[in-house]
């Protein structure tokens, strides 16, 4: 356990440096939106950070460092694209008018104590799976059907996430559809198909840190990622917004699944 620990202090410095990069461009820019997608790529940095810092590697390792990868670099770079293409996001405008009316907090504060230091702890604990798995604590099992089985799902957590977030791109930049609700596609079988694909894969990526010494141990991972989409920063903030400027979202509602893809209700 001294090398996880060891392991999850490096992690920590490197990141808290990175995050605090990070807010110095935000004020800079009087924006912290594109933190968004350091989500996705921050996790590519912490995977391979833990990838490199044991003197064993393990087929695990490699496996969950690629998938961490690919999940983070598909996420981190369409956030940014998003980010750049529409600009400030209005949750984070609110937060700060919250903030400024409650605190009388200037925009430096704010940014570091509602944005960046909550998703710095938050990041480093979802990402366990791919940090203390790379402990190999002098064994080095072979990939099991388990860690064939997660990478698996994670893998389709991937591309399903990105053909939901990609037609959405696509619906809302077509002109006709301006004030329209996305019911189409993947968006006809839930209501939330990208946040079903990201739980697919951090699921998927926990079956496989399972086989690990340590694997076990990185549940608050996956648990935290499923708390945070289906009960803070997922389906809550973006349904209330849609039910109040699209009259037909409460049908579209009844009639779809929230996360698990179904058939439409009749």
């Amino acid at each position: 356990m001294t090398e996880v620990f060891f392991l999850l202090l490096a992690n920590l410095i490197l990141s808290l440096a990175l995050f605090l990069l990070l807010w110095g461009v935000s004020i800079a820019i009087r924006d912290p939106s594109f933190i968004d997608s350091w989500w996705g790529l921050g996790v590519v940095v912490l995977a391979w950070a833990s990838y490199l810092q044991p003197d064993e590697k393990s087929p695990h390792g490699l496996l969950l460092a690629a998938l961490a990868t690919a999940w983070g670099l598909r996420l981190g770079v369409f956030l940014l694209w998003r980010w750049r293409k529409h600009g400030h996001d209005r949750r984070y405008a609110k937060m700060f008018e919250r903030a400024k009316a409650k605190q009388g907090w200037n925009f430096a504060t704010t940014s570091l104590l509602y944005v960046f230091l909550p998703q710095l702890f938050l990041q480093i604990i979802m990402a366990l799976p791919v940090q203390i798995s790379q402990i190999t604590a002098n064994t080095i099992p072979p990939l099991g059907a388990l860690a064939y089985a997660g990478a698996a799902l994670a893998a389709f957590g991937i591309l399903y996430e990105a053909i939901a977030d990609a037609q959405l791109a696509a619906f809302k930049a077509d002109p006709a559809n301006k004030g329209k609700l996305m019911d189409r596609g993947l968006w006809r079988y839930s209501r939330h198909p990208n946040y079903f694909g990201e739980l697919c894969t951090w699921w998927g990526i926990y079956a496989v840190a399972a086989e690990t010494p340590f694997g076990l141990w990185s549940l608050p991972g996956p648990l935290l990622i499923t708390f945070l989409l289906t009960r803070v920063s997922g389906a809550p903030t973006t349904e209330p917004h849609l039910q109040k400027t699209r009259p037909e979202y409460a049908e579209y509602k009844r009639r779809t699944s929230s996360f698990i893809p179904l058939p439409p209700k009749a």
